[in-house]
């Protein structure tokens, strides 16, 4: 049995994250909006060898879709089945 994407988010996991999690990304089946406190304590659920992944998620900066989520609690944003959700590290550099 497949997963209908629009039952879904998609989690996309960039530098850090990707390395801690050790995957680029996961589907994660839902049955409808659900908040980005939840999506992410739900991508560590699905990561348990990683002691550092909990971390990192912490202090990503997160989009849903194109939108950047910015410093809003996690607990209040609201991310709808069918989105695509990143989370990128910061990161240094120039």
């Amino acid at each position: 049995m497949s997963v209908s994407l629009q039952g879904c988010v998609h989690v996309r996991l960039w530098a850090a994250a990707r390395s801690a999690a050790g995957a680029p990304e996961v589907d994660v089946e839902v049955s409808g909006p659900v908040t980005l406190g939840w999506l992410r304590d739900e991508v560590v659920r699905r990561h348990p060898a990683s002691d550092r992944l909990p971390r990192v998620l912490a202090v990503c900066s997160v989009l849903i879709g194109d939108q950047p989520v910015g410093t809003a609690d996690p607990g209040s944003v609201e991310v709808a089945p069918g989105s695509t959700v990143e989370f990128l590290p910061p990161f240094a550099g120039g």
